[in-house]
């Protein structure tokens, strides 16, 4: 862990560049080149990456080792008032998807290795102990976590349901930026203008709206919203050191009611036992309904392309030249076009382009939507036997919460510390 850190501050002085990636399609502002990084923001981008890193390793030893809740506590404080109010909300994991694959297909942009390092840092820790950036290092995540009461549950299905909703934000997102469209995760942030205590009031309102959900139902933006969040749950699933429920667990069922998330599976028996011959059955049955639902997806987003393909600014501009065209209508954006000499069978060309960009693109992600809501849908109708209580390592957020309810984990301890 040690030597992450370490890594990532000897990589930060020869590579780091402007702090803040170009998340804006929509103007023509020209942003300007810089070969050296201002002295000051290297100074902080270097501070930033150092914090994000110390609160990771410490998070995964107070978790692990210490199998405690409150060290994660004292960094949910630290965060809040550092990376959320201090720093404005960036570090941002979350929108560093869209700089990596932007990255990926337009060559003429250079991804900042700060932005490179606060995307892949929190995905190198899930594989190794799990999802420890969202146990209260991400700003947005121990924002809520902070003010939350009380834990509703949610019914299983419906929980499931939700949960895809994160997956098709996230390919969505891969999708607006891979066509270099629009940033989406940072257009739609609903915690960032209340750091900023500035912004979109709508983003703003729903922000709110999500704190006071938090209040009865833990961390819904991580749980039913957060693109990262779904990632970082695909790499958590194979974590090498998981994180466990105590051995001598005796059913007492507190840590299951003290999960803000809803990550620890009750025992189940399971009393309908099916016949060898049912199960391979309904075995050969989901292996149908994968590839339909893929191809259902695929089909539906390959007939919406040209719909999504209106987020491109290009796209809506040559719509407009076009209304000009045939129906005489006029706007300022394509008036602006033509001053500045732009051809109009450029933009033909280059709007067929990114329709077709679109169409690929949307075939893709709707298969991958498709066979998301398969899989989802095949796992609640799974019933497998469970003898005591399971961490779901995937949707489990590593606060250790659960373990300073535990009575054996309290026990344990007192019966280490004094011998």
């Amino acid at each position: 862990m040690i030597a992450i850190g370490a890594w990532c501050l000897a990589a930060l002085p020869a590579f780091a560049q402007n702090r803040f990636p170009k998340p804006d399609f929509e103007s023509g502002y020209q942003y300007p080149t810089f070969d050296y990084p201002v002295p000051n923001e290297l100074l902080w981008t270097s501070i930033d990456i150092f914090v994000l890193t110390a609160m990771m390793i410490f998070v995964s030893w107070a978790i692990v080792k210490r199998r405690n809740h409150t060290p994660a506590f004292i960094v949910s404080i630290i965060s809040v008032l550092y990376f959320g109010f201090y720093r404005k909300g960036c570090v941002c994991s979350i929108g560093a998807i869209q700089n990596v694959v932007l990255s990926l297909t337009d060559s003429p942009y250079a991804m900042p290795i700060s932005v490179f390092l606060v995307f892949i840092l929190p995905i190198i820790f899930a594989l190794l102990i799990g999802r420890v950036f969202c146990a209260g290092v991400c700003p947005f995540g121990a924002l809520q976590d902070l003010v939350n009461i009380k834990n509703y549950r949610l019914p299983k299905s419906l929980s499931a349901v939700l949960s895809i909703l994160p997956w098709i934000y996230l390919i969505l997102a891969i999708l607006f930026a891979l066509t270099r469209s629009r940033f989406i995760i940072c257009r739609f942030d609903p915690f960032i203008g209340i750091f900023r205590m500035g912004g979109d009031m709508t983003m703003i309102a729903v922000g709110v709206v999500l704190l006071i959900i938090s209040v009865f139902f833990g961390r819904p933006f991580c749980r039913f919203i957060c693109p990262y969040g779904a990632l970082l749950s695909l790499f958590s699933r194979v974590a090498i050191h998981r994180i466990r429920i105590t051995p001598s667990c005796n059913n007492c069922d507190l840590c299951h009611n003290a999960c803000p998330v809803d990550a620890i599976r009750p025992p189940y028996e399971n009393k309908v036992k099916e016949r060898r011959k049912e199960g391979v059955k309904r075995l050969l049955a989901y292996f149908v309904f994968l590839p339909i639902m893929a191809l259902a997806g695929a089909l539906l987003l390959r007939i919406s392309s040209d719909t999504l393909s209106q987020v491109n600014k290009d796209i809506r501009l040559y719509e407009k030249v076009l209304d000009y065209e045939n129906r005489h209508v006029a706007s300022m954006d394509m008036e602006i076009f033509l001053s500045q000499g732009g051809q109009i069978d450029e933009l033909k060309t280059r709007a067929s382009s990114i329709r077709a960009e679109f169409k690929i693109g949307a075939t893709v992600a709707g298969a991958c939507i498709g066979f998301i809501i398969a899989a989802t849908l095949i796992g609640l109708s799974i019933k497998r036997t469970r003898k005591t209580y399971e961490i779901d390592t995937a949707a489990c957020i590593a606060c250790g919460r659960c373990f300073n309810y535990c009575p054996q984990n309290i026990t344990h301890k007192n019966i280490q510390q004094h011998g």
